[in-house]
């Protein structure tokens, strides 16, 4: 089952993170299959690539709640028809 969560990037105390689709038993720094789009939470900035979101969304990948948070500002859940 595929997952659309956040990996962690960054240094000690300055992190950012990445949007990606991983597999559900991938850690959370591990490998991914396609990266989407990136988070830093230090000054809220936030970038995502709406139509292959949507597109990963209608094949069944399942976003964890941060994601699905970050997704509703955008309104891609809206879009997509997703819950």
């Amino acid at each position: 089952m595929l997952k659309l969560r956040l990996k962690r990037c960054g240094r000690k105390k300055q992190p950012f993170y990445k949007i990606v689709v991983m597999n559900i038993n991938s850690r959370r720094d591990g490998l991914t299959i396609e990266e989407l789009g990136f988070y830093n939470p230090l000054n809220k900035t936030f970038k995502i690539n709406k139509g292959r979101t949507i597109s990963r969304l209608k094949q069944g990948v399942q976003p964890t709640a941060t994601i699905i948070d970050l997704l509703k500002k955008v309104d891609i859940l809206a879009t997509s028809n997703i819950k």
